[in-house]
């Protein structure tokens, strides 16, 4: 792809806020009653609170609170411990993740300037210290709802794909290709293309997987 000048990036950056803010509200006006609907039933449901909070990193890795709604309950076992999330899952909950209807309040998110419609997903904060400085490229723009790894495998890819893939997109990303990822993205919700209702079936986490790696590299090389 060519390389766009510093001025022409920062017209599309500004121009991809104003698109994001009017977006975003205009998302929120149509689908207030849906938003509505499912908080009623989250609450019904599984009680208070509502929305799922925790914190991720945004632009340039500074922590923000992603907003989603809750899917799973606060079961715990005898002792007190939070069972395993598979178990804690619930109908309702596998039901919003496979149509994504819980990531819907991240529209807040999105008017707040702590995302962006489209970008590379914000991860957890304790995954960090473990991406390469290459991959570290990714929180060079805003995170989105959707992106550019979500349209090629979303949770199904391994973690050096889609972290490339994140890092293609901040370095390449423009309007035309934002509008691209936004409709595959309708029609892979759709189709639940990539959707992992169930917490089992996810990858692993990205630092207990390069935990391991660095420890086979180690015994490896000590041989």
């Amino acid at each position: 792809m060519k390389k766009r000048s510093p001025a022409i990036k920062l017209c599309e950056n500004r121009f991809k806020r104003i698109i994001d803010l009017v977006l975003g509200a205009s998302l929120l006006a149509v689908l207030l009653p849906v938003l509505l609907l499912v908080a009623a039933l989250v609450r019904f449901k599984m009680g208070a609170p509502v929305f799922f909070q925790q914190t991720r990193p945004g632009l340039q890795g500074r922590p923000f609170n992603l907003y989603k709604f809750r899917t799973m309950t606060n079961d715990r076992d005898s002792s007190g411990n939070l069972l395993p999330d598979g178990q804690r899952l619930t109908k309702l909950g596998r039901f919003l993740r496979s149509t994504s209807l819980d990531e819907l309040p991240q529209l807040f998110n999105v008017l707040k300037g702590e995302m962006s419609i489209v970008g590379p997903r914000p991860l957890y904060m304790k995954y960090l210290s473990y991406y390469t400085e290459h991959e570290q490229k990714r929180h060079t723009v805003r995170p989105g709802i959707t992106g550019w790894a979500q349209i090629h495998g979303r949770n199904q890819l391994p973690w050096d794909e889609r972290l490339a893939l994140d890092v293609w997109y901040a370095e390449n990303h423009t309007l035309r290709l934002d509008l691209e990822i936004l409709a595959k993205t309708f029609w892979q919700v759709l189709r639940k293309d990539g959707v992992a209702p169930n917490t089992d079936e996810v990858e692993p986490d990205m630092d207990q997987e390069r935990r391991n790696r660095q420890a086979d590299l180690h015994l490896n090389c000590s041989r």
